[in-house]
């Protein structure tokens, strides 16, 4: 799935105008309740630590949201503001499990890789006096 695929989707799913969000490369999205500074760089540091997998431990959990202002799934994770998401097309088998697999692989990938491809800046700017 390329970068502009994966903003589209996220630009439809992320509709609220006051939150900002990063995407990684393999379609992990950070979104920045509190952005402040680089978000590259603050939703790099909360990816770095949250991204990875690791089985046995929370980290290795997911949750599936089947999706319905767009194709495909979301997988979540301990942190509720790291999404991956997975295409219709991506998974051989469609099931939750398999999905959730999928995404949580992808997740691993960008919070290893950390590779970010997008940032939506929705901060308001601040006027000077």
């Amino acid at each position: 799935m390329n970068t502009e695929m994966l903003r589209d989707v996220w630009q439809r799913l992320l509709t609220d105008p006051g939150k900002s969000w990063v995407l990684f490369e393999h379609g992990t999205c950070v979104v920045l309740t509190a952005p402040e500074g680089m978000l590259a760089e603050q939703a790099t540091e909360i990816l770095r630590e949250f991204g990875p997998a690791q089985a046995g431990s929370s980290a290795g959990d997911f949750g599936v949201i089947d999706l319905k202002d767009a194709e495909g799934w979301v997988v979540t994770r301990h942190h509720n503001d790291v999404l991956t998401y997975v295409g219709p097309d991506e998974p051989h088998d469609p099931s939750e499990i398999a999905v959730g697999l999928l995404g949580r692989a992808k997740r691993h990938q960008d919070g290893t890789e950390l590779h970010v491809v997008h940032v939506e800046d929705r901060r308001v700017p601040t006027i000077a006096r």
